[in-house]
């Protein structure tokens, strides 16, 4: 039975007023602009926290927020061949908490095209500034390496590179290719980039035949300007539709807590199913997975956390998700975009097939 506090969709009431867009302070960390104080105060702040009338309260995490401490046989060995051939991994840069566990089981999420991005998402943690030289001979290093890891399903993605004419398309389309060639059992997914519109640069890509085209929206349309300044919330809509008018495999993965509301969630499940599904095909053809996890502020340099959201609301946003035509929903506090991945392209995609055609 629902609970009568339970929160509901079916008859809810008109949309209240959007709310601001979210703060964030320019130029940077305001910390790092003042002066050093002559005399010090911090004895004399004051809060309402119980017992403790002198000091600052810490914002701790909320009980359902713990990640397994990375270890094993398995983890080490990953990391040792990582480490060996200067490859670069979203999950130590953005300190993904899955880290651990994922490794363990046999996938990895490989970040090509170097580790400095050219954009300054609100919410990332990948160093920003100007990339070095375009490294052409990491699309043979990084299959060598998968053959070694004896991966079943990696995941690779990039930083943007906007100085480039391409986005670096070129590269990552030799990358798959010659990770299907090093790696014949092993199923590819790519979180990519929007290469700012050029729909050239993306053909490459699907050309290439990855089993899964990840494009992550990140937030809902609202929050864009301070979450993802240099994006464009339809034109990520567009490059999802024009990978699954291909047939390829689509996804995509927002962060919650960082001030969208629940309503604002559920329509950007409507805008992703309606937006990229292909015309005439009564909405059966849009985008196949749908990740949501809770956003973790990286530094204080970063948007701020708004709210913690519970297991239950997780849960119920998977709930919508499927009801909508989402063939698969992730959806809980440590989720990410990697997060079971390998089960997700086992269920949607032709790998298996191929598997055990060969063997």
């Amino acid at each position: 039975m629902t609970p009568p506090d339970a929160p509901r969709f079916d008859s809810a009431p008109p949309a209240p007023p959007a709310p601001p867009r979210h703060k964030r302070p320019l130029g940077g960390d305001p910390l790092k602009r003042v002066d050093r104080p002559v005399f010090s105060l911090s004895n004399m702040v004051l809060n309402n926290a119980t017992g403790a009338p002198e000091q600052l309260a810490i914002k701790r995490k909320p009980p359902w927020l713990k990640a397994k401490v990375p270890g094993g046989p398995g983890y080490t060995a990953l990391k040792s061949i990582i480490d060996e051939h200067r490859l670069h991994t979203v999950c130590q840069e953005a300190g993904c908490p899955n880290m651990g566990e994922c490794w363990a089981r046999g996938v990895a999420t490989i970040m090509i095209l170097g580790d400095t991005c050219t954009r300054a998402c609100g919410f990332c943690n990948v160093k920003t500034g100007r990339p070095g030289p375009l490294d052409l001979d990491e699309p043979r290093r990084v299959a060598e390496s998968l053959a070694l890891m004896g991966l079943r399903h990696v995941v690779i993605t990039s930083v943007n590179r906007d100085e480039l004419p391409d986005g670096g398309a070129g590269v990552w389309a030799e990358t798959i290719r010659l990770a299907r060639q090093a790696c014949p059992d092993m199923s590819i997914e790519v979180l990519i980039p929007d290469f700012e519109g050029n729909w050239d640069a993306l053909q490459q890509v699907i050309d290439a035949r990855p089993h899964i085209i990840n494009h992550n929206l990140e937030t809902v349309r609202r929050m864009y300007p301070a979450v993802r300044p240099s994006a464009k919330f339809d034109r990520s809509l567009e490059l999802l539709r024009r990978v699954r008018e291909q047939g390829v495999v689509a996804k995509t993965g927002i962060m919650v807590g960082i001030g969208e509301t629940d309503r604002e969630i559920l329509e950007l499940m409507d805008d992703v199913r309606a937006g990229t599904a292909t015309p005439g095909s009564d909405g059966e053809s849009g985008v196949e997975i749908l990740t949501i996890g809770q956003y973790l502020q990286p530094t204080r340099n970063h948007l701020p956390i708004e709210r913690w959201v519970t297991p239950e609301q997780f849960a119920m946003y998977k709930e919508e998700g499927l009801k909508r035509g989402f063939k698969v929903v992730e959806s809980g506090p440590l989720v990410r975009s990697s997060y079971h991945a390998d089960h997700q392209a086992d269920s949607l995609t032709d790998i298996l097939k191929e598997r055990r055609a060969r063997t």
